[in-house]
């Protein structure tokens, strides 16, 4: 594992990172894909708390409770 690691760590493009996921034997490929659904999913979380916080969602809230007002929403 250790040699994948300093493999990987020189690997600086989407062509290089492509082409070593290409090669990953099924079990490697199952691990890689769920550590990287993990890590754009914590990447998206952080973003939109920062746009949040930053009051950037703040037009779509009042869109989406003017909508809820005016009865064009669904419950879910």
């Amino acid at each position: 594992m250790a040699r994948h690691r300093s493999t990987l760590s020189s690997m600086t493009t989407v062509a290089e990172i492509s082409g070593a996921v290409k090669r990953l034997p099924k079990r490697e490929l199952a691990r890689f894909r769920k550590w990287f659904a993990e890590y754009d999913a914590a990447l998206w979380e952080r973003q939109i708390a920062s746009d949040s916080e930053a009051g950037k969602l703040d037009a779509l809230v009042r869109e989406a409770q003017r909508d809820h007002r005016a009865g064009r929403t669904k419950a879910l």
